[in-house]
């Protein structure tokens, strides 16, 4: 099993500070809630795409753009490979919120938000492939990181 390298552990997202470890979500609960995150990361940051404007706009214009049209095939990766190792339909959440970003600032910070998810998840999954994958979205959330903070 992947270990963090952090020195202290993220938050739990996926528990709720209400719920006690026997209600916490299994893996497969989990893997659901993370890619349908990851799918409305894709709907907020192509919104945010759409919506930046002023100093700087253009950059983070096209920064969220990379990200929106690449994270897609990730997510779609991720779940068949995840369907497909444990071979089980994958249960979704059925409604989010969908809290929009307008600046460059806000789209970063929704992206360390992200990050942590990844590193989350990485640590209950046992499967190298699917670890190999959130990588991969993790790779992006840092090039697109760089592009909104440095590119202006």
């Amino acid at each position: 099993m992947r270990k963090l390298k952090t020195s202290t552990p993220p938050p739990n997202i996926f528990k709720g500070p209400e719920m006690s470890q026997e209600k916490m979500m299994d893996k497969s609960e989990m893997m659901g809630a993370f890619i349908f995150e990851l799918m409305n990361g894709r709907t907020k940051t192509h919104i945010a795409h759409l919506s930046v404007s002023g100093p700087g706009g253009y950059a983070a214009h096209m920064a969220l753009n990379g990200f929106y049209d690449e994270v897609g095939d990730f997510i779609d990766s991720l779940a068949e490979q995840y369907q497909g190792v444990t071979e089980k339909l994958l249960v979704y959440p059925t409604s989010a919120e969908l809290p929009t970003m307008k600046t460059a600032e806000e789209g970063v910070e929704y992206l360390r938000k992200l990050y942590s998810m990844c590193e989350e998840i990485q640590e209950y999954c046992g499967y190298s492939e699917i670890i190999n994958t959130i990588d991969e979205i993790k790779s992006l959330i840092n090039s697109t990181k760089y592009k909104l903070i440095f590119l202006k």
